[in-house]
């Protein structure tokens, strides 16, 4: 079997609503902000009603990697591990005779010792203190080069469990979101890594690769943080975005400000934007996406030009979006809202999937896993915990062939930070229960309604096509579909739970021995 390559790219904090493969189209520019990921989208499947299986990178990541949702694979927090029973998705490859690869940006994937990075036989860290890169990522002649490299492995060694106590310690959090702290750590510790230098190095490794005959395949991770809080987009792309930024003295200033208070970019807003700061924010956002677009024009010609582009499976998605200002939100910490939900997902796969393919229904993302084994070839022999059925039944390729396994069906679960929170009990604690922080909140999105559970209770209903903004909440009126909704969650929440705690004692999910479960997933298609 010839199997393909694959590349995995995660756009890290990407609004689905602020591309123009899905509509968008910026107030001072003239056609779209995004041309080069548009052109990407319209060679390969697009689904509009891509649904992030959590709302923020950790248990995102975690559900993309392992194809489980939250409550299944308990990445929930920044001081927990995946456990070893259901391996992420490059152990697989990897023991399957992929080359694995990855380029990541954001701290939370490429320095916390959680698990993400299992099964990578190569992992370069942008972020950080001392990032980690290729060789040539440097321009230093040898011996200068090497020595740098070899001191810089001797500080990241140190440095490491420094940053993992940062993000894991309550008064070091504390301490860190400060805003006379936050400039230090976003720009000397790379918080956003360097994205558009990853991309350059990326770039490079395909073209070396090219060049040095390999029998194996080749599975690639990169995942960029452009898009996330501070914004610092250059300045021609802030020109051509928000040429007001040039002449208004007060636009600099709260945009400054923003990027100085990290405890603001995630903290519930006490009270409503002013308008000028509403503008500034989400024209400082559009800015950073079109940047991130300027540069990954040269991936998608790099991955075109390479002798395997018809047989490479490209997937890019987001792990979810970001808040700026809508329901009473910045960032990405607490709502199960579409801002943050709803997310880009394109397949592009030449001679697999269609051109300009669109798919209408909901799809949830943790099925990149699932895709992306089944693309490969299935489960390889001896693998732990993982069923053949569940891989080729859960392949988004079945919905492109159209026969959706999960009958337009996606779940969201919102597990709070809890180190952001009691950021929040320290500084305004009148907030956690006003915007009920701590809450944990699902949301399952089906035929053009959104439920959203607040505590396991059912607490919002929107009709998602007719009011994409979610302001009307349609559950005092339609109690029928409600209830429907409702059921569905409390299945969804019952298989989750079954599933976390099958894993947790490792042993294999025993669906035989559950009837409800059982006619569940019947139900799902997943078994006859």
């Amino acid at each position: 079997m010839n199997r393909p390559d694959i590349i995995f790219i995660v756009l890290d904090t990407q609004r689905v609503d602020r591309l123009g493969c899905y509509g968008y189209q910026a107030r001072e520019v003239e056609g779209s902000i995004t041309p080069n990921l548009d052109k990407f989208a319209a060679a390969g499947a697009t689904f509009d009603m891509a649904i992030a299986p959590a709302q923020w990178t950790i248990p995102s990541h975690g559900s993309m990697f392992t194809g489980l949702y939250p409550t299944a694979h308990q990445l929930t927090q920044s001081d927990r591990a995946l456990g070893p029973d259901r391996p992420q998705i490059a152990q697989v490859l990897n023991e399957d005779g992929y080359q694995t690869v990855g380029f990541c940006n954001n701290p939370l994937v490429g320095i916390l010792d959680n698990g993400l990075k299992r099964g990578f036989e190569t992992f370069y860290n942008y972020c950080g203190a001392f990032p980690s890169m290729p060789k040539h990522s440097t321009h230093l002649p040898w011996p200068a080069g090497w020595l740098l490299e070899s001191y810089t492995q001797f500080l990241r060694r140190i440095s490491y469990p420094v940053q993992n106590f940062f993000a894991r310690s309550d008064l070091a959090f504390r301490i860190s979101i400060n805003s006379w702290m936050t400039p230090v750590w976003s720009k000397m510790a790379n918080f956003k890594g360097q994205n558009e230098r990853s991309v350059r190095d990326l770039n490079r490794f395909l073209r070396d690769r090219e060049n040095n005959s390999t029998e194996k395949p080749l599975f690639l991770f990169l995942n960029l943080m452009e898009t996330h809080l501070p914004f610092w987009p250059p300045g021609e792309f802030v020109d051509r975005i928000a040429p007001y930024m040039r002449e208004d003295r007060r636009a600099r200033t709260l945009m400054r400000d923003w990027n100085r208070e990290a405890y603001r970019w995630q903290a519930p807003v006490a009270e409503p934007l002013e308008e000028l700061e509403y503008q500034v924010l989400n024209d400082m956002y559009d800015a950073e996406v079109a940047y991130q677009d300027d540069y990954l024009a040269e991936l998608f010609a790099v991955l075109a030009e390479r002798e395997n582009a018809d047989n490479t499976i490209t997937v890019i998605v987001s792990d979810h979006g970001d808040g700026l200002g809508e329901h009473g939100y910045i960032g990405h910490a607490f709502v199960a809202y579409q801002e943050l939900v709803h997310v880009p997902l394109i397949v592009h796969w030449p001679n697999k999937v269609p051109a300009g393919k669109r798919l209408p229904d909901p799809v949830s993302t943790r099925r990149i896993y699932h895709t992306l084994l089944d693309a490969a070839g299935g489960v390889p022999e001896g693998s732990i915990n993982l069923d053949p059925r569940e891989i080729n039944g859960l392949t988004l390729m079945e919905t492109i062939r159209g026969r959706d396994p999960e009958n337009g069906t996606a779940f969201s679960e919102v597990y709070p930070p809890l180190n952001f929170t009691k950021a929040i009990q320290h500084r305004q604690p009148e907030l956690l229960e006003r915007f009920r922080c701590l809450e944990i909140r699902r949301a399952v999105v089906k035929e053009g309604l959104k439920l959203i559970h607040i505590a396991d209770w059912p607490d919002e209903l929107f009709d998602i096509e007719a009011d994409p903004l979610e302001q009307a909440n349609l559950l005092p009126e339609l109690l029928a579909e409600t209830a429907d909704r409702n059921q569905e969650l409390q299945s969804f929440i019952r298989l989750t739970e079954v599933q976390r705690d099958n894993l947790t004692h490792g042993a294999k999910l025993d669906i035989n021995a559950d009837e409800k479960l059982l006619q569940h997933l019947r139900g799902l298609g997943y078994i006859e």
